[in-house]
């Protein structure tokens, strides 16, 4: 199963790198595909688990569009963002 979450706050590779290695430590995702042009995160998971995927997004500073954007998602988003960077 493929799902496509559209996120806030994702900026550049070294976002996507962070929200790679944070999709991947869940059970059962297979693939994280992530358009950075269109804010775009596709999951790709042998088991139906959006709710658990989309809390691990915001948890790391991406929450889906429409969802609350606080000044704490955005920090995180901001460490996450300069986390990836160095790990990538």
């Amino acid at each position: 199963m493929k799902i496509d979450i559209q996120i806030e706050n994702l900026k550049c590779g070294g976002c996507a790198a962070t929200i790679k290695k944070g999709l991947l430590s869940l059970e059962n995702i297979n693939e994280v595909e992530i358009d950075l042009e269109n804010s775009i995160v596709s999951v790709t998971s042998n088991k139906e688990n959006i709710s658990g995927i989309k809390e691990k997004l915001s948890k790391l500073g991406y929450p889906e569009v429409g969802d609350k954007n606080t000044i704490v998602h955005k920090a995180k988003s901001f460490v996450s963002c300069a986390v990836g960077r160095i790990e990538s």
